[in-house]
């Protein structure tokens, strides 16, 4: 593929320069690295009434998905208070972790979290999402659909 988690990491931070959070002030970015070495960045929305909000994560695969892409190799993500380095870990919440995981195989998806400082930790989607629930899990319609989808 040829990306590094080092330039995943800047293209995460660069995107999270483009966060819109008027509530929480906390700002993230990440950038997804597709199969084929495309990279799709996505950075947190809110909104007022919370709930329609979206996570960098989730921005940045349906970004990728809507363009037709099916097969993902890894993403990384920093966040930290709005206007300041990203000086602490960053993990996806759960439900970014299951959003991968409908798309991601849980034994080779990397997950790379960045700081600000260079500092990376990288995680495989099966460590942080331990005994998920997939397509797959769905019976042989599932499983089906899933073979299909991701090729």
């Amino acid at each position: 593929m040829g990306v590094s988690d080092t330039k995943l990491a800047r293209l995460a931070l660069e995107a999270r320069e483009r966060a819109y959070v008027p509530y929480s002030h906390f700002s993230v970015g990440a950038a997804l690295l597709c199969a084929d070495g495309s990279i799709y960045q996505g950075f947190n929305i809110e909104n007022a009434a919370y709930t329609p909000s979206n996570c960098a994560e989730r921005t940045a695969f349906f970004r990728a998905v809507f363009k037709g892409q099916r097969n993902f190799a890894a993403i990384a993500i920093a966040g930290g208070p709005e206007g300041e380095d990203a000086t602490e870990w960053c993990a996806p919440c759960g439900v970014c972790r299951q959003v991968m995981r409908e798309f991601c195989d849980p034994s080779t998806f990397r997950i790379v979290l960045a700081r600000s400082d260079g500092g990376l930790r990288t995680f495989l989607l099966r460590e942080l999402l331990p005994e998920s629930f997939g397509p797959e899990d769905l019976g042989r319609e599932g499983a089906a659909y899933a073979t299909e989808e991701r090729g």
